[in-house]
Protein backbone atom coordinates (compact mmCIF):
# COMPACT_ATOMS: atom_id res chain seq x y z
CA UNK A 1 0.00 0.00 0.00
CA UNK A 2 1.25 3.46 -0.88
CA UNK A 3 1.14 5.79 2.11
CA UNK A 4 0.86 9.57 2.02
CA UNK A 5 4.38 10.21 3.43
CA UNK A 6 6.04 8.04 0.77
CA UNK A 7 3.89 9.52 -2.01
CA UNK A 8 4.61 13.12 -1.07
CA UNK A 9 8.35 12.52 -0.64
CA UNK A 10 8.55 10.64 -3.94
CA UNK A 11 6.60 13.33 -5.81
CA UNK A 12 8.69 16.17 -4.38
CA UNK A 13 11.95 14.44 -5.32
CA UNK A 14 10.60 13.45 -8.76
CA UNK A 15 9.58 17.07 -9.52
CA UNK A 16 12.93 18.38 -8.23
CA UNK A 17 14.85 15.95 -10.46
CA UNK A 18 12.94 17.06 -13.55
CA UNK A 19 13.34 20.74 -12.67
CA UNK A 20 17.09 20.17 -12.25
CA UNK A 21 17.16 18.65 -15.77
CA UNK A 22 19.19 15.78 -14.29
CA UNK A 23 18.54 12.70 -16.42
CA UNK A 24 20.39 10.27 -14.14
CA UNK A 25 18.50 11.55 -11.10
CA UNK A 26 15.20 11.16 -12.95
CA UNK A 27 16.04 7.62 -14.08
CA UNK A 28 17.11 6.67 -10.53
CA UNK A 29 13.42 6.63 -9.54
CA UNK A 30 12.71 3.68 -11.84
CA UNK A 31 13.55 -0.03 -12.07
CA UNK A 32 15.89 -0.88 -14.97
CA UNK A 33 13.10 -2.56 -16.99
CA UNK A 34 10.24 -0.17 -16.23
CA UNK A 35 7.65 0.66 -18.87
CA UNK A 36 6.64 4.19 -19.82
CA UNK A 37 3.45 5.03 -21.75
CA UNK A 38 2.78 8.47 -23.15
CA UNK A 39 1.18 10.05 -26.20
CA UNK A 40 4.41 12.05 -26.51
CA UNK A 41 6.29 8.79 -27.19
CA UNK A 42 4.18 8.43 -30.34
CA UNK A 43 4.72 12.08 -31.26
CA UNK A 44 8.42 12.43 -30.48
CA UNK A 45 9.81 8.92 -30.83
CA UNK A 46 7.61 7.61 -33.63
CA UNK A 47 6.67 4.56 -31.55
CA UNK A 48 3.07 3.74 -32.52
CA UNK A 49 2.35 1.82 -29.29
CA UNK A 50 3.20 4.90 -27.20
CA UNK A 51 5.27 2.65 -24.93
CA UNK A 52 8.97 2.27 -24.19
CA UNK A 53 10.47 -0.39 -21.91
CA UNK A 54 13.73 -0.11 -20.00
CA UNK A 55 16.07 2.72 -19.18
CA UNK A 56 18.10 2.20 -22.37
CA UNK A 57 14.99 2.85 -24.50
CA UNK A 58 13.76 5.76 -22.38
CA UNK A 59 17.13 7.52 -22.01
CA UNK A 60 17.04 9.16 -25.49
CA UNK A 61 13.39 10.20 -25.06
CA UNK A 62 13.90 11.89 -21.71
CA UNK A 63 17.45 12.94 -22.58
CA UNK A 64 16.15 15.09 -25.43
CA UNK A 65 13.62 16.70 -23.08
CA UNK A 66 16.12 17.47 -20.33
CA UNK A 67 18.78 18.73 -22.76
CA UNK A 68 16.53 21.63 -23.78
CA UNK A 69 16.55 22.82 -20.15
CA UNK A 70 13.15 24.43 -20.68
CA UNK A 71 11.20 21.99 -18.54
CA UNK A 72 9.71 23.23 -15.31
CA UNK A 73 7.02 21.35 -13.42
CA UNK A 74 4.87 22.75 -10.62
CA UNK A 75 3.49 20.13 -8.27
CA UNK A 76 -0.26 20.52 -7.70
CA UNK A 77 -1.23 17.32 -5.90
CA UNK A 78 -0.37 13.68 -5.25
CA UNK A 79 -3.12 11.06 -5.43
CA UNK A 80 -2.76 7.65 -3.79
CA UNK A 81 -3.60 4.18 -5.03
CA UNK A 82 -2.93 0.69 -3.71
CA UNK A 83 0.38 0.17 -5.50
CA UNK A 84 0.57 3.42 -7.44
CA UNK A 85 0.44 7.17 -7.11
CA UNK A 86 -0.51 9.93 -9.48
CA UNK A 87 1.47 13.15 -9.61
CA UNK A 88 -0.67 16.04 -10.79
CA UNK A 89 1.45 18.90 -12.08
CA UNK A 90 1.51 21.84 -14.45
CA UNK A 91 4.17 22.13 -17.14
CA UNK A 92 6.03 25.32 -17.99
CA UNK A 93 3.59 25.72 -20.89
CA UNK A 94 0.60 25.77 -18.53
CA UNK A 95 -0.52 22.29 -19.64
CA UNK A 96 -1.97 20.08 -16.90
CA UNK A 97 -0.40 16.61 -16.62
CA UNK A 98 -1.23 13.57 -14.48
CA UNK A 99 1.53 10.96 -14.29
CA UNK A 100 0.61 7.64 -12.71
CA UNK A 101 3.52 5.57 -11.41
CA UNK A 102 3.12 1.96 -10.22
CA UNK A 103 5.52 0.33 -7.78
CA UNK A 104 6.57 -3.22 -6.98
CA UNK A 105 6.72 -4.61 -3.42
CA UNK A 106 10.19 -3.06 -2.95
CA UNK A 107 8.74 0.34 -3.96
CA UNK A 108 10.66 0.47 -7.22
CA UNK A 109 8.77 2.29 -9.98
CA UNK A 110 7.96 -0.35 -12.60
CA UNK A 111 5.31 1.34 -14.78
CA UNK A 112 4.39 4.90 -15.57
CA UNK A 113 1.76 6.52 -17.74
CA UNK A 114 1.46 10.20 -18.58
CA UNK A 115 -1.92 11.82 -19.26
CA UNK A 116 -2.10 15.32 -20.73
CA UNK A 117 -4.72 18.02 -20.63
CA UNK A 118 -5.30 20.31 -23.59
CA UNK A 119 -2.33 22.35 -24.74
CA UNK A 120 -2.78 26.03 -23.96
Amino acid sequence: MIDRAFAEAFAAEWIAAWNAHDLERILSHYADDFEMASPLIVERMGEPSGRLRGKAAIRPYWGAATAKREIHFTLLDVLLGVDALTILYRRETGQLVAETIAFDAARRAVRAAAHYGPRP
